[in-house]
């Protein structure tokens, strides 16, 4: 494979977002962060959102079935549905709003041992540019990411 074909970007990276973070904290540690429905909403979202866990089975086939509280007190329904689970590697998992819709994006977080802690990436697939562009438009989702991983963070203490 030459060095031009390992450098060529992902075909889909018009419907994209990709989201990179090492964390001094050990793999597993970061994984049951995203995995435990009683400490997730204390990180989870951009920062002065709180969520809220109604139902959570990390498992294949399994719901997290949560709800974003906005700052100026907009609720956000979120229904994801897990479709891999390999602990603690990787969490890929089908993202909507409400059960019985279409997803919004698919999701996929792995998480990698690096010296000194936890690579975590994030990788969120839309169906469309458009559908992407929009989100990263009127939602902030690019910062709205790098906020989360910040709050991450925090809540790990590094």
């Amino acid at each position: 494979m030459s060095a031009s074909t390992l450098n060529a970007p992902s075909p889909t990276a018009d419907r994209e977002i990709v989201t990179t973070r090492v964390f001094q904290a050990p793999r597993e540690r970061v994984f049951d962060a995203y995995t435990d429905a009683g400490n997730i909403g204390r990180w989870w979202g951009p920062r002065g959102f709180t969520t809220t866990t109604h139902e959570m089975d990390v498992r294949p086939g399994g719901v997290w079935r949560n709800t974003m509280h906005s700052p100026d007190g907009t609720d956000y329904p979120n229904y994801v549905v897990y479709s891999e689970v390999v602990r603690p590697e990787r969490l890929v998992w089908d993202h909507g709003t409400v059960q019985g819709e279409p997803p919004q994006f698919h999701a996929t977080v792995t998480f990698e041992e690096v010296e000194g802690g936890t690579r975590v990436t994030l990788r969120t697939l839309f169906p469309t540019a458009a559908a992407r562009d929009l989100v990263v438009r009127d939602y902030g989702a690019v910062e709205g990411a790098r906020d989360t991983l910040d709050r991450l963070a925090e809540h790990l203490g590094v």
